[in-house]
């Protein structure tokens, strides 16, 4: 059977934030601290790009029990409070171009490495496993990102609606949602293994 999905993106009404939801010019509570005063302070980071990757069916369950609550026979309101979502994952999705210098966490102090051909050409094909590339797209306005699966935030649920309609620019599709889903699941999940010395066996 072909698929009938022809493209990597999409674009919804932005009535819930989805799996795969791309926004634009984010602006994230990155720290709150107390400074010499002692008075509270917020240190706001700009992401040029994030995505969301809690899952979908997470994402949904949380908006249709908010919004189309059950009732009782008696016709009083029940709301399920076991299906609220808290906070919503997402992964900053930086210019493909500006990590490939070095340079997209410049803006924060950070010295990051220039990532050499070879390794470059393994990130743009997927094959390195803690980077996810995201070819552009010229209708949506999408140039080429790529995701470090190092990096990640949660933002508060009821923060992220606020103003998602605002920033909101189109979606992952479904099955290229999937594939990243999964591979920045396997790299949660890697265990670093101990060197280990040859030793004798006992006999």
């Amino acid at each position: 059977m072909i698929s009938k999905i022809d493209s990597s993106y999409i674009q919804h009404d932005g009535s819930r934030v989805c799996q795969g939801d791309i926004f634009r010019d984010w602006k994230y509570d990155y720290r709150i601290y107390s400074d010499e005063k002692g008075t509270l302070s917020i240190e706001k980071i700009d992401l040029p790009y994030m995505i969301v990757l809690s899952q979908d069916c997470d994402l949904e369950g949380d908006f249709k029990n908010r919004n189309n609550p059950d009732f009782k026979n008696d016709d009083i309101l029940e709301v399920k409070h076991d299906k609220f979502l808290h906070s919503i994952l997402v992964c900053p999705a930086y210019l493909s171009e500006q990590l490939k210098q070095g340079t997209h966490l410049q803006r924060l102090g950070f010295t990051m490495e220039i990532i050499g051909t070879n390794k470059w050409n393994d990130i743009k094909n997927n094959t390195n496993p803690r980077y996810h590339f995201l070819m552009s797209h010229l209708k949506f306005q999408i140039p080429d990102l790529a995701i470090d699966f190092k990096h990640y935030f949660t933002i508060p649920r009821d923060k992220l609606y606020e103003t998602a309609k605002n920033h909101y620019i189109a979606s992952v599709n479904e099955l290229f949602r999937e594939s990243l889903s999964q591979r920045f699941a396997y790299y949660l999940s890697r265990v670093g293994l101990p060197e280990l010395t040859n030793q004798p066996v006992n006999q």
